[in-house]
């Protein structure tokens, strides 16, 4: 590890961080409380994320219903999440996140109740997903950008790292516990259990001691705090170039994601419990790749940690695509979610670090929506040309288009892989 930091700053020794640095965030009550509420609600969502998915696929048997599934969740964030930046940016965040979570938490009790009466049908499932959507939409912004509300300054980039590591916490313990639930009890436990987690996060944030929230000073309206976020993006060419990154990994890197419930019995041959072996390696590495960017979160490697995740993360697809034996599967994926992480987590953290705090909901809530939407329109489309060509050629050729993208920022900006934030 010392000698890849060494490489990545061109042979300049830096100290030790502490095991401490890591996990600098957690000194503030405040996150703490986060930290603990949030991790054991993810864990519930990606159960019912892996659930949900294998329960559509045995009702359909159809890689393009898994990609509708998808898209009814991301739709809303075309619709709602650039106006939830500007809810963010003009209510007590905490205030909004509670009523998201609450929201989340009552279709998951529905989506429970449909599964345990026997009458779940694939437009019903699409229905609660496009509701989790626009739950979403205004959850996602008001999330991203509360984090400063809860540590100071410096910790905020080891706090964007932290979150990421709670989340593929949730990545690596969810879909394996929803996999052998679903084997051993059915699908309505996942949902049931996920609805019940959300209890954890909503107590934390009702324990909060925070600041006095100070509403916007002027009176304008909506579309014009809108338009300003915009206006804003559009004048500073470096975040626009990292949401192009964000836009474009988020539509062509992502999709295999989409495609992990027909993999596990199509390629795979396997069942439910291997659906959630898949999705938990993922988390593994995204997991590995969550702590090493908090404990390098005071170093100034960001651009080149990015540029690294652009080129691994399609380098570990292609092999991934080609792999047909578990455990190679599952290694891949591995590097997966590693990648995916060093490239997401640091284009966050340089997003938060370079906006003005005034117009921090706006702007993170278009990076939000860059990820929120185009993933599931990445998803419909992988479902669509899957049921053409098959889950393995999907994941290759899309592998290839994330591959010469990143190539082309490569040679197009320099700049980008010196940043020192």
């Amino acid at each position: 590890m010392l000698r890849y930091v060494s490489e990545l700053t061109g042979g300049r020794s830096l100290p030790v961080q502490p095991l401490g640095g890591m996990f600098a965030a957690l000194r503030h009550r405040n996150y703490r409380l986060w930290f603990m509420g949030q991790m054991i609600s993810l864990v519930g969502t990606w159960m019912q994320t892996a659930a949900q998915g294998f329960l559509v696929f045995q009702l359909t048997h159809s890689a393009a219903y898994l990609g509708y599934v998808g898209f009814a969740t991301g739709l809303p964030s075309w619709l709602f999440m650039l106006f939830g930046g500007v809810f963010a940016d003009r209510v007590p965040r905490r205030k909004l996140l509670i009523v998201t979570q609450s929201a989340m938490m009552v279709l998951a009790f529905v989506l429970a109740a449909l599964t345990f009466t026997d009458v779940v049908r694939p437009w019903q499932i699409i229905i609660m997903a496009f509701g989790v959507g626009i739950a979403n939409a205004f959850d996602a912004p008001a999330r991203q950008s509360f984090v400063l509300e809860m540590v100071e300054r410096e910790d905020l980039t080891n706090a964007i790292a932290l979150n990421a590591t709670m989340f593929n916490l949730g990545t690596l313990i969810g879909p394996a516990a929803a996999g052998l639930i679903y084997a051993a009890f059915g699908p309505g436990w996942c949902f049931a259990l996920n609805g019940i987690t959300f209890v954890a996060v909503i107590a934390a944030l009702a324990k909060m001691h925070l600041k006095p929230f100070v509403p916007k000073p002027d009176k304008t309206a909506p579309f014009d705090d809108f338009m300003e976020g915009i206006r804003y993006v559009l004048s500073h060419k470096i975040i626009q170039t990292l949401l192009c990154i964000a836009a474009v990994m988020s539509l062509f890197g992502t999709v295999y994601m989409t495609l992990i419930p027909a993999w596990a019995v199509r390629v795979l041959a396997g069942d439910a419990a291997t659906n959630g072996w898949l999705l938990s390696a993922r988390g593994l590495g995204a997991l590995c790749g969550g702590l090493m960017i908090a404990s390098l979160g005071r170093y100034p490697l960001k651009g080149k940690l990015l540029t690294l995740g652009m080129f691994l993360l399609p380098i570990m697809l292609i092999a991934f695509s080609w792999a047909r034996w578990l455990p190679l599967s599952l290694l891949t994926l591995i590097g997966i979610g590693w990648s995916f992480m060093a490239m997401f987590n640091t284009l966050n953290a340089l997003i938060q670090t370079l906006v003005v705090d005034e117009l921090r909901g706006r702007v993170v809530s278009i990076y939000t929506m860059c990820i929120f939407a185009l993933m599931p329109l990445g998803a419909l489309l992988a479902g669509w040309v899957a049921e053409a060509i098959g889950e393995p050629i999907t994941v290759f050729l899309s592998a290839l288009i994330s591959l010469a993208f990143a190539t082309l920022v490569f040679i197009r900006i320099p700049l980008l892989r010196k940043l020192p934030y």
